[in-house]
């Protein structure tokens, strides 16, 4: 079984870090969330970005699929009691000149096999697509 440690600690007013292997990112602690730092929801959803593009990477080595660069876009959904991400929707878009039929393989691998992406999928309802890169935006 593989093990992860995370060790964070926070200032009254809210300023926080997370303290993972040599890196330190800060997040908002505050009651009140601020503008500036990601909140813990905020976090959450950056983990979700992180695994599936890690994925990418991983199963464009597996599968030899090509690509020049990717970009995910999430939003998540919060009910108020109780307090929980219920939603997550996602457009993950690939620079690849790939088949078709190989992107969706290669997005079917991204989450069949994210550890974070399995997490949520177990909590939360995750729906998502996988498309060619846009320059339009």
């Amino acid at each position: 079984m593989e093990e992860y440690f995370v060790q964070s600690e926070s200032k009254p007013g809210g300023e926080a870090a997370a303290h993972v292997k040599q890196s330190i990112i800060p997040f908002d602690a505050a009651a009140e969330s601020g503008q500036i730092l990601p909140n813990p929801a905020e976090l959450l959803l950056s983990a979700f970005a992180a695994c599936v593009l890690k994925n990418v990477e991983r199963y464009s080595l597996r599968l030899h699929l090509q690509y020049k660069k990717a970009r995910i876009k999430v939003k998540g959904y919060r009910t108020d009691r109780p307090p929980a991400i219920v939603k997550v929707e996602y457009t993950l878009e690939i620079d690849t000149d790939v088949e078709d039929k190989k992107l969706d393989l290669w997005h079917r691998n991204i989450l069949k096999f994210g550890t974070i992406t399995n997490t949520l999928m177990r909590a939360a309802d995750v729906n998502g697509k996988i498309q060619r890169w846009s320059n339009n935006d």
